[in-house]
C-alpha cells in the first residue's frame, strides 16, 4: 500500500514537473523568442504594417479605408467624398451583429456567381458611377476606360490598393475638387505606383491611403 502511494506521488510529481516545463517552454520562452525575432527582423510587419502621418498612426498598409461623406438621414449607404481618391468597392463587407459595442466590419467576398443577376447589376451600377463621378469639364471617362478593380470588390473586401489605371482616371476629378493642377496630382500617383513584387508577382498597384496622405499634404502646401 505504501509503495502504491509512493509511486502515485512520484508519478504526480513527474507529471507536474513536465507540465511546468512545457508551460515555461511553450507559454513563455517560445512566445518571447518569436516576438523578439519578429520585432528585430520584421518590426513593421509585426506591428501591423502601420502607416503614420504627422506623428500618429492613421491606418495599415494592408487594410483599405472608406473615404465617404457623412451619412444623411435618408441614406443607407454614404456618398463618396470625391475630393479623395477612392478605393475598390467593398460589397462583400458585412455588419457586426454580435458585438454592438464596437462598429466592426466583417471581411468577406460577395459569394455571388459570375453569372449572378445581382452581381452583373452591381458591376453595371458601379461602372456608371465611376464614369459619372470622374467625368469633369474638359475630361470625360469612357466606359471602356474603367478597369475591373474599379467595379468589383476583392475577396476580403478590404483591399488597400487600386490599379494605376483606376488611379489615373480619378486624377482629373481629384484635381478639380481640390483646386490643384492635373500634372501635380498625376505625379502623386506616379510616385506612389509600386511595381510587381520581385518583378513578376502580382500586378502594379497604388496604396490609396498613402496616396491620400500625400494629397492632403499637397493641398496643405497651397
Amino acid at each position: 500500500m505504501n509503495n502504491s502511494v509512493t509511486n502515485t506521488v512520484r508519478l504526480f510529481g513527474a507529471g507536474l514537473r513536465a507540465l511546468l516545463m512545457l508551460t515555461l517552454v511553450t507559454g513563455v520562452i517560445y512566445p518571447l523568442l518569436v516576438t523578439g525575432i519578429a520585432q528585430g527582423l520584421f518590426h513593421d510587419k509585426a506591428n501591423g504594417s502601420e502607416i503614420e502621418a504627422h506623428g500618429k498612426v492613421v491606418g495599415s498598409s494592408l487594410i483599405g479605408q472608406p473615404y465617404n461623406l457623412p451619412l444623411k438621414k435618408s441614406q443607407e449607404t454614404p456618398d463618396p467624398d470625391l475630393k479623395w481618391f477612392q478605393g475598390r468597392p467593398a460589397n462583400g463587407l458585412g455588419t457586426n451583429s454580435l458585438n454592438t459595442r464596437y462598429s466592426l466590419l466583417l471581411s468577406g467576398a460577395t459569394n455571388l456567381a459570375a453569372d449572378s443577376v445581382d452581381l452583373v447589376q452591381q458591376v453595371k451600377d458601379a461602372k456608371a458611377a465611376v464614369v459619372r463621378n470622374n467625368s469633369v469639364p474638359g475630361y470625360t471617362v469612357k466606359p471602356s476606360q474603367v478597369p475591373a478593380d474599379a467595379v468589383t470588390s476583392s475577396g476580403s473586401g478590404l483591399d488597400p490598393d487600386i490599379s494605376p489605371r483606376y488611379a489615373d482616371i480619378q486624377v482629373h476629378r481629384v484635381a478639380v475638387k481640390n483646386g490643384l493642377p492635373v500634372a501635380q496630382v498625376r505625379k502623386l500617383v506616379e510616385d506612389r505606383t509600386e511595381g510587381r513584387t520581385a518583378g513578376f508577382i502580382g500586378e502594379p498597384r497604388v496604396n490609396v491611403l498613402e496616396l491620400n496622405i500625400a494629397l492632403k499634404d499637397l493641398v496643405a502646401e497651397r
